[in-house]
């Protein structure tokens, strides 16, 4: 059986093809897209029909390699979402997560339910993009003409195949489903005006939504399709193929946003949750994470898209060895990094205001973003012991970011547990994973972690001796009183 994977992420896509040899899971890409939102008139969408001839494209290449016959399954970003007519059309484009329209929301929903009987319902931290608050910033007029609100990639299975769903691990990133009764809560709903009927029935990861309508495509040449419905929220793909074992280890799911935190049986609700902001949103077979939403790789990204020159990756990292640690603590948890005009000259603007040496080549300001991303790391896995009770020996980076080793070591160091790196593509095994047990080729979810541990190359970090709690303490002194009330991530 061949498997497809439909992978995008907040700045690109890609789709991979999957299948299983001699007990080895072998994936090969397909191909690679750009994603990103345009600002059109002050508001920030996307470009979804960009993306859904992405995914007809790259299903022609997978025909025109020789399989005439595949599952799909697609993952996308949470929260983003698509208001559908009554006869199925976009009565306007998505709006983008990192639109502004939203940024003092939360204080205005909180005037009609407070946050910590919203969090009692949801158990889903506070962000000022969530869609609960994107939904109450809507027109009532649009709402009112809305027949579906159907999540980004709920949308584009819907395009392919005309069924409609809400995928639970990115339903419950709308802040909107209530965790005790796995349901849309009423009195929320009835808050920002939309209704239950508005939103398609709940399903599983794991369903199988519905075969490609080929004949709605006819000027593609396109594979027999059965689209599964994986876990469609990128992060809860991407814990689906971190190839943790035992009890103690905890995982961080690093790209554009670092999601940092435990795979759980059950929701944790509690002031010191509520007060940490940390999420319990809903994963595979019923289970919980329980994770802090941690600003990621995109300062890096949008320092490089700032600078004059075009460093890659792998030169920033070089340039930051060059200089000394933690010569700036900053909050990167702060919402004024979730999408200034200019990331370098907020991070100078933030050191600036906080009396601290202004970062000013590419290498200090490489270095200020690791240094401070590994701190914040490792404050979140002592605040997750705190919370659970549970002793983290081990934490498994996975995604984009375990690739930089320089990133993985620090975190070692200021965290004090053994860091296992791998596999990148987290995200694609995971959804390919769902895929597999779907179709009963993988038995269930320890199977198919041992599967990821077998097939792909994990690299160890073993913590180096250095003073973490005094660091710790220098960056609490400096930033900690805005640490646990900023929201950001996804």
């Amino acid at each position: 059986m061949q498997y497809v994977a439909v992978d995008i992420g907040a700045s690109s896509g890609r789709m991979v093809l999957g299948e299983i040899k001699n007990g080895i899971l072998e994936m090969k890409e397909i191909s690679r897209f750009a994603n990103g939102f345009t600002n059109v008139g002050g508001t920030c969408y996307w470009d979804l029909d960009h993306l859904l001839d992405q995914i007809l494209q790259g299903l022609e290449q997978v025909k025109s390699v020789g399989y005439d016959q595949c599952t799909l399954g697609i993952d996308t970003w949470a929260v983003d979402y698509v208001l559908l007519d009554d006869k199925g059309k976009r009565l306007r484009e998505s709006i983008s997560y990192r639109d502004g329209r939203t940024k003092n929301t939360i204080e205005k929903v909180a005037q009609l339910r407070s946050k910590k009987e919203i969090y009692q319902k949801t158990g889903i931290q506070f962000q000022p993009f969530n869609t609960i608050y994107q939904l109450f910033e809507d027109s009532k007029n649009e709402l009112s003409k809305t027949n579906q609100i159907l999540m980004i990639p709920d949308y584009l299975g819907y395009c392919l195949t005309g069924v409609a769903v809400t995928e639970e691990t990115n339903g419950s990133t709308t802040q909107l489903l209530n965790i005790h009764n796995h349901q849309f809560d009423d009195e929320l709903l009835e808050m920002i005006s939309v209704k239950k009927e508005q939103f398609a029935r709940l399903v599983e990861p794991g369903t199988l939504l519905g075969q490609l309508k080929k004949e709605w495509f006819p000027s593609y040449d396109l594979p027999n399709v059965q689209v599964i419905t994986v876990a469609s929220h990128d992060t809860a793909s991407a814990i689906v193929g971190t190839p943790g074992f035992g009890e103690n280890w905890a995982y961080l799911s690093s790209g554009t946003w670092s999601l940092l935190g435990i795979e759980n049986e059950v929701p944790i609700i509690n002031d010191q949750a509520f007060y940490k902001n940390y999420t319990n949103e809903w994963g595979v077979f019923k289970t919980i994470r329980f994770l802090k939403n941690i600003m990621g790789l995109w300062l890096i990204q949008e320092v490089r898209r700032n600078l004059p020159k075009n460093y890659t990756f792998p030169q920033f990292v070089e340039e930051a060895k060059k200089v000394k640690a933690f010569k700036q603590f900053v909050n990167f948890n702060h919402e004024r990094f979730l999408n200034p005009d200019n990331m370098v000259e907020e991070i100078q603007n933030y050191c600036r205001e906080t009396n601290q040496e202004v970062p000013l080549t590419p290498g200090e300001l490489a270095n200020c973003i690791y240094n401070n991303l590994a701190i914040i790391y490792a404050i979140a896995i002592d605040e997750l012991e705190m919370i659970t009770g549970k002793k983290i020996e081990q934490l498994h980076i996975v995604g984009g970011g375990s690739n930089n080793e320089w990133l993985n070591q620090i975190t070692a160091d200021l965290s004090g547990r053994t860091v296992f790196a791998g596999p990148s593509e987290a995200t694609a095994i995971g959804n390919l994973i769902m895929q597999m047990i779907a179709t009963g080729e993988v038995s269930d979810l320890e199977t198919a972690r041992k599967l990821v541990r077998h097939s792909f190359r994990i690299q160890t970090y073993h913590p180096n001796h250095v003073d973490r709690i005094a660091i710790l303490n220098q960056y609490k002194e400096v930033v900690y009183d805005d640490y646990t009330s900023s929201a950001t991530s996804l």
